[in-house]
């Protein structure tokens, strides 16, 4: 079921979800699954369900072996960091007709306040530069009741110190990829 709701899981972080122990245990463990999972190796094994799983579990959605992998599982740790809230939705579009649409990378509320999840990976600058203007007009037309709070996952303090100035007034937390490990 972790894998339908979060779609690609490494194995150390399947092993977090579901206290597997150790890496052997969690490799025994996933190897007694393995006729319901795909596997692809990046700098450790990384699990997603195959046609089997899916059916198994109900899922409808088909994944592949793409460069977006490492987008879920940046996504994946801050998750799991956070407790894994029972209110996270990933990829939720926010509409406003006529003025605003966006795909929040995830998005989950404590205490009435959304907390809004953009995971920054592979993509420009400019693109961030746009979702972070996007997401002011949100909060200027009036659309949460509590300003968000937005949590950012990136590659290096470079990006990092970037988004934090393009971020200037808004409730936000970056993180490094790493901060994760």
């Amino acid at each position: 079921m972790s894998l339908k709701k979060l779609g690609f899981l490494s194995r150390s972080q399947l092993q977090k979800l579901h206290r597997l122990g150790g890496t052997r245990n969690a490799n025994r463990i996933l190897k007694d699954l393995s006729d319901y999972l795909n596997v692809v190796r990046l700098n450790e094994n990384i699990y997603y369900l195959n046609a089997e799983g899916r059916q198994r579990v109900g899922a409808n959605k088909v994944l592949k072996k793409t460069n977006q992998i490492i987008h879920h599982l940046m996504r994946n740790s801050v998750y799991i960091s956070y407790g894994c809230p029972t209110t996270w939705k990933n990829e939720v579009k926010l509409i406003v007709k006529d003025e605003i649409s966006i795909i929040a990378d995830a998005i989950f509320k404590v205490a009435n306040t959304y907390h809004i999840i953009e995971v920054d990976h592979l993509q420009k600058m400019s693109v961030n530069r746009e979702k972070i203007r996007k997401y002011k007009r949100l909060i200027d037309l009036g659309v949460f009741e509590k300003p968000p709070k937005f949590i950012w996952i990136t590659t290096t303090h470079y990006r990092k110190k970037q988004l934090m100035e393009l971020s200037e007034g808004l409730q936000v937390l970056i993180y490094l990829q790493d901060d994760f490990k």
